[in-house]
């Protein structure tokens, strides 16, 4: 079983934001899968199916952006799957909109959720999809940057990404990240 986690903050004043690309994604991927997210046994909502014969489990934390790892340590425990199995996605100032990039593991590199992940499964050793939001932002309104929409000019790189994202989980689903990262990368 392969578990897709998106990461966000929940409300409708985050939709749309770039801090919240992990649930477009995810929400892209239930879309193809014609399956609807639920309240889940933790603090996250879910949506169960199945790709290519295989179990797949969308999740989005309903915790803040912050405390993400509460969510991803519970849904592991409840969906019983291992690290290597979970994919996170998440948004990275540091990749031109659109942009994405797959690890195995590695660092938080400044992001909140991710380091929340980190501290809670107390290792950095879980796949992970990068999705890049830029970083046209004066300095110090970094955190305004992440929580303000795409610009139009964006839109198309935003599409683009999130296809590509979408295409790079469900081939995770099949082959894992190592094959997944050599495809996409």
């Amino acid at each position: 079983m392969s578990l897709i986690v998106g990461l966000g903050n929940i409300g409708t004043e985050y939709e749309g934001t770039r801090h919240n690309i992990g649930f477009e994604v995810v929400d892209a991927l239930a879309e193809t899968l014609s399956i609807t997210f639920g309240p889940g046994d933790g603090p996250f909502v879910v949506a169960e199916g199945r790709h290519r014969g295989r179990n797949i489990v969308l999740i989005k934390p309903t915790t803040f952006m912050n405390k993400s790892g509460v969510a991803v340590s519970k849904a592991l425990s409840k969906f019983k799957t291992s690290q290597q199995d979970c994919l996170i996605i998440y948004d990275d100032l540091n990749l031109d909109v659109g942009d994405i990039r797959l690890r195995p593991k590695g660092s938080a590199g400044g992001h909140n959720g991710i380091q929340s992940i980190i501290d809670q499964l107390g290792n950095r050793d879980f796949p992970r999809l990068r999705f890049g939001i830029g970083n046209d932002f004066p300095r110090g309104r970094q955190v305004d940057f992440v929580l303000s929409p795409f610009n139009n000019s964006d839109q198309k790189y935003l599409e683009e990404g999130i296809q590509k994202a979408h295409d790079a989980s469900l081939h995770f689903v099949r082959e894992g990240i190592q094959k997944t990262m050599n495809h996409f990368n």
